[in-house]
Formats: C-alpha cells, sequence, structure tokens
C-alpha cells in the first residue's frame, strides 16, 4: 500500500500546498489518490477533494478511537492506489504539549504510516540538519523516511541543505521549492479559502503540480513510502440495512459546509436518508425532512444574501417550530440567531429562533477541542452522553445564555454553553459523531418519535 504524512516542522510551513500538488502529480501519473486530512480543520479537506475528486477524510486520535482512525483509513483508500495524509500543526502538535495525542505524530504511529518532514529551510544551511535531527530523537515512533526543503534560495542553497540533511540523519532529502516559486492560496479569518467558492481550480493545481515536478522527486517519494496495509472487519460505518429509514434535510453550500464526511456516513449507517438543500439558493427543507442538520461554514461572508431569503428563513422556521429534532453547528448556530454583525458593523436580520446576535471580529474568539455532555432535554445528548469535538471561530454571541444545550470543557474552561429549546440543539461546537455513535441513534429516535 502507498500511504504516507506530509507532516510540518511548524504551521505556514507548506503542507497544503505541498499536499495539493504532489496529489495531482500522482494522478497525472494515472494514480487514484485518497485524501486525509490530521485533526479537526475543515477547509484543507476541501482542497483535497477538489484535487482527487474523491473526499477527503478527517482523522484525528483525539475525537477518535485508534480503531477508528484505522478504519476511515482502510475503507477510504481501499480502492486507491496512494494514500496522502495532510499533517496539522508542527508533527508533534496536538491536544497536549506533554504527549503526542492529536497529533500528526500520533496518527503515523496508529496507521504505521511513513513520513515525510516539510521543513522551512530559510535563512539556514547546515541548522536544518539540526531540526530534522531533533524531530527523530523526540520520539523513536516517529518515522520519518524523507524530507522536503521549502522556502529555499537557489539551487546551491538546496545542495548544501540536501548534503547537511543526509550526512546527519540518514535520510533522503527527495527535493525542494524555491521563494515565490508558486502561486500563493488566498487566506481569511477562518484560513484558506474554501474551493467550493473558487470556481474550478484544475489550472491552478496543474501549475502547482508542474512546479514541484521540477524540484520534488516523486518516482523516490513513491520508493521511500510503501506502507502496510491495514486490516479491519467490522466498524461502526457498516449500514444496517433493517433499521427504519429516516429523512434528514442537510443544508450545504458554500455558506454551510462544515461537515465532517464521517458524520455524514454514520447518519446514513443508523439509517438516515439525507436532502440537502440550499440556503443560498433561497431553497426551502424538504419536505420529507423528519430532522434537520445546519453545520458550520461562512454565514457571514453570504450574510446578505442569507438575510434576503425568505424562502428559506421561513421554511427552516416552519421545521424547527413543527418539532423537527435539529442541530446546528457554529455557523448554522449563528444562522439561527437574529442578526449577524460583521466586521464592517453592518447588521443583517436572521431566523430569530434564538434570541441574541452575533457581531463578528478579528481576533480569534475561540479555538481548541471540546469535551462535551449534554443537559437534561437535550434530545441529543443526554446527561449520561459525552461527545468530544472542536470550536474554532471568530464571532461572539451577544444573548442570554438562559437554556444551555451542553456542557463544554476545552483546556482552559470548562462551562454550560450552546441553546437548548424543545427539539432544538444548538452552539458554536463541532461534534465528531464518530466520539460516540449513539448520539447519531438518540438523534434518528427523536424524529422518529416526533413522526409518530
Amino acid at each position: 500500500m502507498q500511504r504516507f504524512i506530509l507532516a510540518g516542522t511548524g504551521s505556514g510551513v507548506g503542507k497544503t500546498t505541498f499536499t495539493i500538488g504532489i496529489m495531482r502529480a500522482l494522478m497525472k501519473r494515472g494514480l487514484t489518490v485518497q485524501g486525509f486530512k490530521c485533526g479537526p480543520d475543515y477547509i484543507d479537506p476541501t482542497y483535497h477533494t477538489a484535487v482527487t475528486n474523491r473526499a477527503s477524510r478527517n482523522i484525528d486520535s483525539f475525537m477518535m478511537s485508534h480503531d477508528v482512525v484505522r478504519a476511515i483509513v482502510a475503507r477510504a483508500s481501499a480502492d486507491a492506489d496512494v494514500a496522502v495524509i495532510e499533517g496539522v500543526m508542527g508533527f508533534y502538535d496536538g491536544k497536549s504539549p506533554l504527549s503526542n495525542e492529536g497529533s500528526a505524530a500520533h496518527i503515523s504511529e496508529i496507521t504505521k504510516s511513513p513520513v515525510i518532514l516539510i521543513v522551512n529551510a530559510a535563512s539556514m544551511a547546515r541548522s536544518v540538519a539540526a531540526i530534522v535531527k531533533g524531530f527523530q530523537m523526540l520520539d523513536e515512533n516517529s518515522n520519518i523516511v524523507g524530507v522536503i526543503a521549502n522556502q529555499l534560495g537557489s539551487k546551491g542553497h538546496f545542495e548544501i541543505v540536501k548534503t547537511a540533511i543526509e550526512k546527519e540523519c540518514g535520510i533522503p532529502v527527495i527535493g525542494y521549492l524555491l521563494k515565490e516559486a508558486v502561486p500563493k492560496i488566498p487566506s481569511r479569518h477562518l484560513g484558506l479559502v474554501p474551493a467550493i467558492e473558487r470556481g474550478d481550480l484544475d489550472s491552478y493545481f496543474d501549475k502547482l503540480a508542474t512546479a514541484i515536478e521540477e524540484t520534488v522527486d516523486i518516482e523516490q517519494l513513491l520508493e521511500i513510502t510503501k506502507a502496510q496495509s491495514i486490516a479491519v472487519s467490522a466498524s461502526i460505518f457498516d449500514e444496517q440495512p433493517q433499521l427504519q429509514k429516516v429523512h434528514i434535510a442537510v443544508a450545504k453550500d458554500a455558506a454551510f459546509n462544515f461537515y465532517y464526511e464521517e458524520n455524514l456516513e454514520l447518519l446514513r449507517a443508523n439509517g438516515a436518508i439525507l436532502h440537502f438543500f440550499s440556503p443560498l439558493q433561497n431553497e426551502k427543507v424538504p419536505t420529507a425532512a423528519q430532522g434537520l442538520y445546519i453545520g458550520g461554514g461562512f454565514p457571514e461572508e453570504f450574510a446578505d444574501q442569507l438575510a434576503k431569503n425568505e424562502g428559506t428563513k421561513q421554511s427552516v422556521r416552519a421545521a424547527i417550530e413543527r418539532g423537527l429534532p435539529t442541530l446546528a453547528e457554529c455557523g448554522g448556530f449563528m444562522y439561527l440567531t437574529e442578526e449577524i454583525i460583521n466586521r464592517q458593523g453592518h447588521t443583517y436580520p436572521m431566523l430569530g429562533v434564538i434570541p441574541g446576535r452575533v457581531r463578528m471580529q478579528t481576533k480569534l474568539a475561540a479555538l481548541g477541542y471540546r469535551e462535551i455532555t449534554g443537559m437534561a432535554g437535550n434530545f441529543f445528548m443526554s446527561e449520561e452522553d459525552s461527545a468530544k469535538g472542536h470550536e474554532f471561530h471568530y464571532s461572539s454571541y451577544e444573548g442570554e445564555h438562559a437554556s444551555p444545550a451542553f456542557f463544554s470543557k476545552g483546556r482552559f474552561r470548562a462551562q454550560k454553553e450552546g441553546y437548548l429549546q424543545k427539539n432544538l440543539v444548538a452552539g458554536y461546537t463541532h461534534f465528531h459523531f464518530a466520539s460516540n455513535p449513539q448520539i447519531v441513534k438518540n438523534w434518528l429516535a427523536a424524529c422518529l418519535e416526533v413522526q409518530q
């Protein structure tokens, strides 16, 4: 099996650039490529999907058990020629400074995947070898099999770096990129601009692949990254056809597209039939819907259009008022409040289902993993249920927290959060259903109960 992790010495070192460029270079060789992303990020997988034409998957050793991580990798890459896993932050960065949990290093160990370490070699020569050596020595299970150097000044600079690393670290340096060798990917407050907004990216991907092929040895990359196949028997993603079917409406477009693929698969595995609709296109909640899912995204970037689309707004309000069990995460939560205020101070009326408003800000409001426990009356999570998720947003909620939906614990805080009203559960936290598949069963059971 061809499978490898493209890890970095830190954030901003070029992981995504190399990942999507190498993916396209491999596809030009006739290979079927399956993408994965370490950690909870939604945006990088969007690029993977756009490049490979296959849904990229998140794998996270904090939010998922080791068996679930292996199952996701094995299932998604079963019909692929090569699996490319993009790391997160620095190679060893995860949930805690004291362990590898949640890091690319942990994913490498769990999946037995070789690692290509990307290092920013700007303004360094032999010192780069010390950095690589440190990454090798911090953990004996690091499995770093090769290096790519980024931000070099010249080919001569590369030869110096290559010589130092290969002598001191005993692994090959398989390529490099010069400074400004490839066009930069635009960014905004939540990171890379989602590919879903940018239309046809093929020309960009091809330029990136061509630039990388000129200075990265793709054949050597494939030679040094052969990995053991992952054997998985039964898993939580296996469909159970005997279950009663439940129709779930899912808001999905450029404004709402932050959904873990495995969340949708777990819904389907437990009997859900998903019906997608677009608030941006003023589409109504499908009439067959027995439940409603409004995920995260960028409602603030499309606030003007969302505010004008009364057809969708009235339809969603009516569905919630009828008692459809509804989960609204982050962007979905924002959409259900009275209004969104953007950074310029402009106010856009939203649905008004949740009292209060959301204000965008330039400073990051929340970032990190969450351990979540349900509150009394929560159809999705009872007080006995717990799950894991992630929070990442630049907005703040201004309103009364009179009816919290769950108790959320992060590294620096523990508090009641979200909004609970009858069959509506909403809040900033993005849940990963694989952290506790019971919450999916709870949701679908509530949908059937309301129908009956």
